[in-house]
């Protein structure tokens, strides 16, 4: 193997490579002009591109070992990199994935978990014997984004029983298998108003939704029902091998066992819901009551938990393998029941606070979902009163008040609540919100001007032209808002590029009022000590 690329490989020669050899050009090349895959790879990790990614070991694979001899790639064998997966190396490298500034993210992910370390409250579940002997003060958070940057802290290896977590799942199975049409004749689609475990059946007889043990254990009856037991947990399982990328997946006996010989109030559901005439013909109910018990005995961990979050918040196929589990409408459907009855009792409030489809278990699990951008798992036992994880609930609380995630914050002005997009390439919400002063500022927006200076964006702030808010407000003669930039600290003396100061456009402008509180900031600002040190 010579290294050169091959006909049919997208790159082209190595005289037409273009961006591919500006990409190139940014490492440091060694005497035969070649770049160290050490380097490729710190690059990645930066972006949030971790080595066992399969996307990146399949790129790899892809170059015969005699291509990377002893780590270095020519420029040839870098574009076959660069066109595999999706173009995945060049777009982590440029910035280009979805969340392009990742070490913050990660920073402030970090912050989070560092504050809640010393969150004791809650407890972990105990009427399930095995679940009450879990220590309670594991604590893991994993991140994966729907272009597969992943990030994980904490007790991120351990493995968890999903319980409740495996309720979104078998939902979507059911609605592959059978369509929701088929699904909602047997389970309703309301939030239930009562306990998760409580002895209800809507008007119609049926389970209030999917989410809840009622609606969870219709679930199983409708997944595969022809199949013999075994066959059927494969199925479950496999799917959950494939959502998580690949990621190993357990099954937790123990948990099983207990949950079976303490599991009277769902025996109870199934034979109430049999009486009501809600199963499909020929339900096998205790087989269905097993089958419910399998599922939620499924063991993975943290990390695996969060590819299955980000195979959801990217519409069903899975970030890391490219694999398309669900379709997007099944996915829609149950993003939009975990938001209305993922979170047991708390569900309202959760979409009040949060605004985000979520699912949570008595293991501590949590599934948060952020459509179209990542998703997140968090795992800590202590749960609240109403089953669901103590710390789980505090990160997604300050997770949206750091981040513009709820449903339903482009409908308000986040710039005011100090909100960041994380979504924006870096620096990208420093120029932005530089833009937004200087428009409000020449508009005489002056609600506009306070958002722009409460979200951080420096009073002083200037374009290209040295222009800042305070020469705009005063050119434009917008007493109030030179008022407030003068309160907030704008530079009364800073020039443009033409020498011109807010006060020079002020005059030329004719508005005087404007003038007068210009010379008044002038005067005090030649009066302080820094100034009279300078004029000695």
């Amino acid at each position: 193997m010579t290294g050169t690329v091959r006909s049919g490989s997208g790159a082209g020669s190595t005289e037409d490579l273009g961006g591919v050899r500006d990409l190139f050009d940014s490492f440091k090349k060694d005497a035969e002009g070649r770049i160290s895959r050490v380097e490729i790879t710190a690059r990645l990790q930066q972006a949030g591109i971790t080595p066992d990614d399969p996307r990146i070991t399949d790129a790899w694979s892809s170059l015969e070992s005699s291509d990377a001899d002893a780590g270095r790639l020519t420029l040839d064998q870098f574009a076959v990199l660069c066109e595999r997966n999706g173009r995945l190396l060049a777009r982590a490298i440029t910035g280009d994935l979805v969340i392009p500034d990742f070490p913050s993210l990660v920073a402030d992910i970090t912050e989070i978990y560092e504050r809640l370390l010393s969150e004791k409250d809650g407890a972990v579940a105990d009427y399930i014997p095995q679940l009450k002997r879990v220590p309670p003060d594991q604590f893991a958070i994993s991140v994966c984004t729907v272009d597969g940057q992943r990030f994980s802290i904490g007790d991120a290896g351990v493995g968890f029983c999903v319980q409740s977590v495996c309720k979104p799942v078998n939902y979507c199975l059911t609605l592959e298998e059978h369509g929701a049409d088929v699904v909602h004749r047997h389970v309703g689609r309301e939030p239930s108003g009562l306990g998760f475990n409580e002895l209800s059946v809507n008007g119609q007889g049926l389970p209030h939704n999917p989410m809840i043990n009622s609606g969870a254990i219709m679930s199983c009856s409708l997944i595969q029902p022809s199949l013999d037991m075994s066959d059927r947990f494969d199925y479950v399982a496999e799917t959950w091998r494939r959502l998580s990328g690949g990621s190993p997946v357990g099954f937790n006996n123990a948990v099983y066992l207990s949950e079976r010989n303490t599991a009277d109030r769902n025996f109870a559901l199934g034979y109430f819901m049999r009486e009501h005439g809600a199963f499909p013909t020929n339900t096998k109910l205790i087989e269905t009551l097993e089958f419910y018990f399998q599922c939620c005995s499924v063991e993975l961990d943290a990390s695996a938990l969060a590819s299955v979050a980000s195979t959801l918040a990217n519409g069903g196929t899975v970030p890391l393998s490219g694999d398309r589990v669900f379709s997007t409408e099944s996915v829609q459907k149950c993003l939009s029941l975990m938001s209305s009855c993922g979170m047991y009792d708390y569900s309202g409030e959760f979409a009040f606070t949060i605004g985000l489809p979520a699912k949570s278990g008595v293991s501590g699990a949590l599934m948060l979902v952020v459509p179209q951008v990542m998703g997140i798992s968090i795992w800590s036992p202590r749960l609240d009163a109403l089953g669901n994880s103590v710390r789980g609930i505090e990160f997604c609380k300050q997770l949206v008040e750091k981040y513009n995630f709820h449903v339903y914050d482009s409908l308000v002005a986040n710039e005011g609540e100090g909100k960041r997009d994380p979504r924006l390439k870096k620096n990208q919400t420093a120029i932005e919100g530089t833009i937004r002063l200087l428009w409000s500022a020449s508009k005489g927006d002056l609600d506009g001007v306070r958002a722009c200076l409460a979200s951080g964006v420096a009073a002083s702030a200037a374009d290209y032209d040295g222009r800042t808010a305070l020469h705009l407000a005063a050119s434009e003669g917008h007493l109030t808002v030179v008022e407030h930039l003068l309160e907030h600290g704008a530079d009364v003396a800073v020039t443009d590029r033409w020498g011109g100061t807010p006060l020079s456009d002020a005059e030329k402008g004719g508005h005087s009022t404007v003038v007068g509180a210009l010379k008044l900031a002038n005067g005090a600002l030649a009066r302080t000590p820094a100034a009279v040190k300078r004029s000695a």
